[in-house]
């Protein structure tokens, strides 16, 4: 799978170990920032993270800031996004199994690198369920974005 991964400063720290583990995966990493500790803007960030996923460039992405909320605060702003927090697995398997999720956010101040690796693992392995209920809600979801 192709994904894309971005932070702000608070979530830079975490974003490597959490790449690495992603590759280790077997999948393909594209990287929009930021690059270094200095401070910048999550909306920035996240807008680059929702255009790679909305373009079908990537299959889904991660977001790693200070508690994951301001990104997934910003990335639900983006037509076509559903952002989740998630700091246990069973939200990272069950947002994208009963929701669609496609842009997972995690806060490196909550989490470290071994749960951030199971949540990205259990992400990463889920699949939209077929069942029909969880299908037409998500349906409502789309109508809702076109709404504007």
């Amino acid at each position: 799978m192709r994904l894309v991964i971005g932070s702000d400063h608070a979530g830079w720290p975490l974003k490597q170990a959490v790449i690495d583990h992603i590759r280790s995966l077997g999948h393909e990493v594209v990287d929009v920032g930021s690059y270094d500790e200095k401070p910048v803007d999550f909306p920035d960030i996240a807008r680059a993270v929702a255009k790679k996923v909305t373009s079908g460039e990537v299959a889904r992405g991660i977001m790693v800031c200070g508690t994951g909320v301001g990104a997934s605060i910003a990335a639900n702003k983006m037509k076509g996004i559903r952002a989740a927090v998630c700091h246990d697995v069973h939200s990272a398997h069950q947002s994208v199994e009963h929701d669609d999720v496609n842009v997972m956010c995690i806060g490196a101040q909550i989490v470290g690198p071994w749960l951030a690796n199971d949540l990205i693992s259990s992400f990463l392995a889920a699949e939209f369920s077929t069942d029909e209920d969880f299908r037409r809600r998500v349906q409502k979801l789309h109508e809702m974005d076109a709404e504007g």
